[in-house]
C-alpha cells in the first residue's frame, strides 16, 4: 500500500503536534524565565500553604483533625519529585482529591481557573529546579516512563 504524499504530509503534522504537545505538559526546569515566572506564581499562589522555601506544613504526614492531610513539602525532602509531570500537572490544575479519587479529600484545590498551563508548568519548573541533581534525575527518568 502505498501513501499519497498529503496523507504523508498529514501523518507527519500530526507527529510533530503530538510530540509538541508532550513535550509542553513538561516542565522545563532549565529555562530561567520559566524559572523566575513560576518563583513568582509560586510565592503568590502556593508558599501560604507549602511554605516559602518549599518546607510544607508541620507533620505533613499525620492527618490533621479534618482527616486531611497538610500541605506537603516541594523541596527534596517531600515526595512531589517521585511523581511523573503529567501527575503533577494534573494535580495543580484540577486538585488532589479529583486525581486520587474514591472519595478522598485534600485542602488542595485545582487551580484552573486561576492559572493558565503555561504558568502551571512554570511553577512545576520552579519547584523542579530546586531539587538536587538525584532527584531531578530520578523525577526524569519517572516522567520518561509515564509513571
Amino acid at each position: 500500500m502505498m501513501l499519497r504524499i498529503p496523507t504523508l504530509i498529514g501523518l507527519t503534522a500530526s507527529a510533530l503536534i503530538a510530540t509538541w504537545i508532550l513535550v509542553g505538559l513538561r516542565a522545563d526546569a532549565e529555562n530561567a524565565e520559566t524559572i523566575a515566572l513560576g518563583r513568582t506564581i509560586y510565592e503568590t499562589q502556593c508558599a501560604a500553604c507549602h511554605g516559602a522555601q518549599l518546607e510544607g506544613q508541620p507533620d505533613w504526614q499525620m492527618l490533621l483533625p479534618s482527616g486531611r492531610l497538610p500541605a506537603p513539602p516541594h523541596d527534596a525532602t517531600g515526595h512531589t519529585w517521585h511523581h511523573p509531570d503529567d501527575i503533577l500537572f494534573r494535580i495543580v490544575k484540577e486538585g488532589t482529591a479529583a486525581i486520587v479519587g474514591g472519595g478522598y479529600e485534600s485542602d488542595m484545590p485545582g487551580f484552573a481557573d486561576v492559572l493558565s498551563d503555561a504558568e502551571i508548568r512554570a511553577v512545576l519548573a520552579y519547584i523542579k529546579s530546586t531539587w538536587p541533581e538525584r532527584e531531578r534525575s530520578y523525577q526524569a527518568e519517572t516522567s520518561a516512563r509515564g509513571r
